[in-house]
């Protein structure tokens, strides 16, 4: 009953876990737990198994923001339609991917632009706050690829784990190379 939140007298603690993967790519782990002992001796497990190293606090937050991001389907609007609403109301920036807009916004100006986007009628295929990376490091080499995509999913697997957030670019042929 203690797991499952059925017994009283249960708190549950946010933390955020900071670490290194292999090629010296950051990482965060976002973490809700009701036993922040035995959470932090997994997570620090999860990295020495995996081939990263935990870091003290404040260690790898600083290359880190929190900004607001929404995710909308070019079948859903006209990109200049969308760039108009999503500018006036205060984003950032508009990023134009294969399927889809990628608005990203600052956190005091997020539900503005995501109201604003409602109003118009424009469905959302996702609107979050996320912590983005201020700068991208390329994993060129593919073994190291793979340290670091087992290392996420190892943490992503623990059930105290809410988000991993890292700052890693793949070129899509490695990731390619890696699905064969």
């Amino acid at each position: 009953k203690k797991g499952t939140g059925e017994l009283p007298g249960v708190i549950y603690e946010s933390m955020m876990y900071e670490g290194y993967a292999p090629g010296g790519v950051a990482i965060l782990v976002d973490v809700l737990t009701d036993n922040k002992n035995r959470a932090a001796a997994e997570i620090r497990s999860i990295f020495t198994k995996k081939n990263g190293n935990m870091a003290g606090a404040g260690s790898v937050a600083w290359q880190f923001k929190q900004k607001g991001i929404i995710i909308v389907e070019k079948d859903k609007i006209e990109e200049d339609k969308l760039m108009d609403i999503v500018l006036e109301n205060g984003a950032d920036d508009m990023v134009v991917e294969d399927t889809c807009y990628e608005v990203s916004v600052q956190l005091k100006d997020f539900e503005i632009v995501k109201k604003a986007i409602e109003d118009k009628g424009i469905e959302m295929s996702q609107a979050e706050i996320t912590m983005v990376p201020d700068i991208d490091v390329k994993v060129n080499d593919k073994a190291v690829a793979q340290q670091i995509l087992n290392l996420v999913s190892a943490l992503e697997d623990n059930d105290d784990v809410q988000n991993v957030y890292s700052n890693f670019d793949i070129p899509d042929d490695i990731l390619h190379e890696m699905e064969v």
